[in-house]
């Protein structure tokens, strides 16, 4: 699936440093433009309309970037930072691309549809989710689409090989006999039982009695050999 053409409208960025916290709070997000032999620019979008295009077309989707209303760059959208906390993007940055030249990117996987694997019980298993490939910005999908639908059983698989890509147009670096996707067997949850050790077992009560038990008695004896030596005495 070949992507849209989007645009997207910026303007140049005065305001550096610290000071674009104000940028933020008036909803406005800082990024910058490179790229090979062009001089870097600090710019400004709006945070709605950018956030609302980069989940569509993610670090793959080519964006014709329209500067104050005139120039026109093509970039990809690349490197976002969230914000740790609030998880709200703060800062992206705009690859400048030759519309000419082929250039390496990662594409995430798409997965759609249902697999009778799953419905009979199976755990879906998604290895990797993206792939590395080459082609000309122009040509570059925005995702990859994945059926699921293809596993059926158990030995069912995807692989980078299956995938629906034109390789007339798209070349696929990661290695072809990478697994995508596949269904395993739930595994079933194993209790095991610790062994206790006869030194591991807590003293119980009974035992404390015999305890208790057994010092009584050696009291009594204490106390009969007194006896028998008071009545020794009374004889001698």
């Amino acid at each position: 699936m070949t992507k849209e053409k989007h645009q997207l409208k910026a303007e140049i960025r005065k305001v550096l440093g610290k000071k674009v916290k104000k940028l933020r709070n008036e909803g406005l997000l800082p990024a910058t433009v490179y790229g090979n032999e062009f001089k870097s620019l600090t710019i400004q979008i709006n945070s709605k309309e950018l956030n609302k295009l980069f989940d569509e077309v993610g670090e793959a989707g080519l964006v014709e970037l329209l500067i104050d209303g005139k120039d026109k760059i093509p970039v990809l959208l690349r490197n976002p930072q969230y914000n740790p906390i609030s998880d709200e993007l703060i800062h992206i940055d705009c690859y400048k691309v030759n519309l000419k030249e082929k250039i390496r990117t990662m594409i995430n996987l798409e997965f759609i549809g249902e697999s009778e694997s799953v419905k009979e019980g199976n755990l879906l298993i998604t290895v990797t989710d993206e792939i590395e490939v080459e082609a000309l910005p122009t040509d570059l999908p925005e995702h990859i689409e994945v059926d699921l639908s293809v596993l059926k059983d158990l030995d069912s698989i995807v692989t980078v090989a299956d995938l629906n890509v034109d390789k007339s147009k798209i070349e696929i670096l990661t290695s072809e006999d990478q697994i995508v996707v596949k269904t395993e067997e739930p595994k079933e949850e194993v209790i095991e039982e610790e062994e206790v050790s006869p030194e591991d077992v807590e003293v119980t009560g009974q035992k404390g009695e015999s305890e208790d038990e057994e010092a009584g008695g050696e009291e009594k004896k204490e106390d009969t050999k007194e006896d028998k030596k008071g009545e020794e005495k009374k004889e001698e």
